[in-house]
């Protein structure tokens, strides 16, 4: 959580018995859920770190656009060093926790943890140079769809698509290569500012749109092609979720659509299960599918109605 402020000298609400309560409860579930601390550091990445960490690298990825208002073309170089030097050191912390509270069962060394989160964070810096040239796919493909659109800028700063695109597109790369929480935290927070909540493990193709956006919904195991196009409240999600012999459900199973490249999917549509869209299909808005389409497939609610072998398949 940031730091919140507060003016004035507090009242006297006579705490000790809430804060012993308090402390009560959190060593109960600490012990009941076998998460007894080995010592008394933080376990857990922060979220205003890693936000802070993102904002940091949106910034070095775009620093004429995203940078400060005062930076000029001259020092472009010296201030994305700079940005991506504070960036990382942030990042580096985090995913540290990460491993760390990953590794509380085992011996490994704490140098060791931090050896690893060096190295995951490495990779990820080498990766942000092929990131920035996805991201330029992404934004040509909002100014080219988009008829309102005056500018590649416009969309840049303005659409909460291509916000939440420029997170998973940083998000994906720390899932990959093993700090799925930071990413995980990093999606949320686009989630929480654009209403768009696209899972880290969702593998997007370049030239990737989402228009308005709000209510758009990607699961874990979704495939998406090249220059795909959704609209708001467009679900990609699960049909079913198998549950093991414990009733815990099974994890990391492909229970996403597979999205093809061309696609366009508009407002409302909800697409469940493992099933395949076909390169250049339009789905229509609200539609409900569960079966795999071919390519060049054009479905609409009224098209479902009066297909009643579709129908009856549960599309």
């Amino acid at each position: 959580m940031s730091e919140c402020r507060v003016n004035g000298t507090p009242q006297n609400w006579g705490l000790s018995q809430i804060v012993n309560g308090l402390r009560d409860a959190r060593m109960e579930w600490r012990a009941h859920s076998g998460r007894m601390r080995a010592s008394g550091e933080r376990e857990f990445p922060s979220v205003a770190q890693v936000r802070c960490a993102v904002e940091l690298l949106c910034g070095a990825l775009f620093p004429m656009r995203l940078g400060p208002i005062d930076l000029r073309e001259e020092n472009e170089d010296a201030y994305v060093q700079l940005t991506l030097a504070k960036a990382l050191d942030q990042l580096s912390h985090q995913v540290r926790l990460e491993l760390g509270y990953g590794a509380r069962h085992s011996a490994v060394a704490p140098e060791t943890i931090a050896a690893q989160a060096r190295e995951l964070v490495s990779a990820f810096a080498a990766a942000l140079p092929r990131v920035r040239v996805m991201l330029d796919t992404d934004v040509i493909a909002a100014y080219q769809g988009d008829p309102a659109a005056r500018s590649v800028d416009e969309v840049l700063l303005c659409y909460p698509g291509v916000i939440a695109v420029i997170h998973h597109r940083l998000a994906h790369e720390l899932y990959k290569l093993g700090a799925p929480l930071v990413a995980r935290i990093v999606a949320e927070i686009a989630h929480a500012d654009t209403g768009i909540d696209i899972h880290p493990g969702a593998t997007i193709g370049a030239s990737f749109f989402i228009d308005h956006g709000t209510g758009v919904v990607i699961g874990e195991t979704t495939i998406i092609g090249e220059r795909v196009r959704l609209y708001q409240a467009v679900t990609l999600g699960a049909k079913r979720f198998p549950a093991s012999e414990n009733g815990e459900l099974k994890k990391g199973l492909p229970r996403h659509p597979i999205l093809e490249d061309d696609v366009v999917i508009y407002a409302g549509a909800t697409i469940l299960g493992r099933i395949t869209v076909g390169r250049a299909s339009v789905i229509g808005g609200n539609v409900w599918l569960t079966n795999s389409v071919p390519a060049h497939s054009s479905v609409t609610q009224a098209s479902l109605i009066s297909d009643g072998a579709t129908q009856d398949n549960g599309a």
